[in-house]
């Protein structure tokens, strides 16, 4: 146990914030959950559980951001991908909960899913067999997208594919995946998707104790994949994946195999939204091929670039303030979000490049460079 925590310290020095972060992060959900639970709805301190799920969708794309950060901040490899293995968690984690539904479904058919039964299915199709276990679900939310990450890309680094070309080659494979999951043939559901979930685990999914235990759950992972992440960029490996992101030429010419901490890398940052994705489903009670739009993977990045990338801190915190912006403006005007959000990059491209934690990073600078400044008067 020891060790464990002195690796974890080993990191601090590149991320001096992050344990802060994570215990204010903890703290607000224990007093979020406690809020629900325990006080009455008349309170003023009441905290709804409606909130408590868009605090834990939140959380996910939370998550989710940091998974691009890594990839795009440390490693310089712009992602516009990264929705489809975001997706792909959340479908693993779908297909776990309609096999729980059994019987309750419309059709009563204790095998088959309703959308198999309305497409006259005969059998369960192979890809769906033990995904009735939630071990094998979960393994399957990291390992679909871990393999498919790294088989693209090993294929991609390996011929040295970089900069506007390999961004288009992975929204190439969004959207490839998007038009394969709208088809009833694939078996997913088509254009309606997953959902009518009754339980996970055995637990009633609209019962307020599931809700907060899902938040809880979807915190503490994100402070964990905070923690880990944090000591692997501090770590030697780290310092190698940052020389590859300023200089590629450089780092491969003194020996380093620069595609292989390029696809370790990735595959990491896929497995991450893996588990954003299958955190994400039994919270929202739905996943459907729109989750491989495009436009998701954009957004994505724009989570990152205003909270400043290259932080992970700064990911979390942008997606937190761009997705509760987003649930404002949307309730006020529905129609000019994507607007407001266009105007936000290019804001944020112009006048905070470095995002809103290098923007505090320099209100301390000049702060301190003023207190030096007086005490050597």
């Amino acid at each position: 146990m020891s060790s464990l925590i002195s690796w974890f310290k080993a990191g601090r020095t590149s991320g001096q914030y992050t344990l802060p972060f994570v215990v204010i992060l903890l703290s607000m959900t224990v007093l979020a959950s406690v809020a629900n639970l325990l006080l009455p709805q008349e309170s003023i301190f009441y905290v709804s559980t409606y909130s408590i799920t868009l605090l834990g969708k939140y959380l996910c794309y939370a998550m989710l951001a940091l998974a691009v950060d890594i990839i795009w901040g440390y490693c310089g490899i712009l992602s516009l991908g990264h929705g489809a293995f975001f997706a792909l968690g959340g479908y693993a984690m779908g297909m776990y909960l309609m096999r729980q539904i059994g019987d309750r479904g419309v059709y009563g058919n204790p095998i088959l899913p309703d959308f198999m039964v309305f497409l006259d299915w005969q059998e369960l199709p192979w890809f769906w067999l033990g995904m009735d276990q939630f071990w094998f679900a979960m393994i399957m939310a990291v390992v679909v997208p871990g393999l498919l990450a790294f088989v693209f890309g090993w294929l991609a680094f390996r011929s040295r594919v970089t900069g506007v070309y390999l961004s288009i080659m992975t929204q190439a494979l969004t959207y490839a995946l998007l038009l394969s999951f709208f088809r009833n043939e694939m078996g997913f559901g088509g254009n309606n998707g997953l959902t009518d979930f009754k339980e996970i685990l055995g637990f009633d999914l609209q019962s307020d104790l599931t809700r907060v235990a899902l938040f809880i759950t979807t915190a503490l992972l994100l402070a964990l994949v905070l923690l880990v992440s944090q000591r692997i960029l501090s770590s030697r490996l780290g310092k190698v994946t940052l020389a590859v992101r300023d200089s590629e030429a450089r780092t491969r010419f003194i020996g380093y195999r620069t595609e292989r901490y390029k696809v370790w890398l990735f595959v990491y940052s896929a497995v991450i939204a893996g588990i954003a994705g299958a955190l994400y489903v039994p919270q929202v009670g739905i996943i459907n091929p729109g989750e491989f739009s495009p436009i998701n993977s954009i957004e994505i990045v724009i989570w990152v670039a205003v909270g400043g990338r290259g932080t992970l801190i700064g990911a979390i915190i942008g997606a937190l303030l761009v997705n509760y912006a987003k649930t404002r403006f949307t309730a006020i005007m529905p129609d000019g979000w994507l607007f407001a959000l266009g105007a936000l990059f290019v804001l944020v491209t112009l006048f905070l490049p470095k995002g809103l934690i290098g923007l505090y990073g320099q209100i301390q600078s000049k702060r301190q460079a003023s207190v030096t400044q007086e005490a050597s008067k």
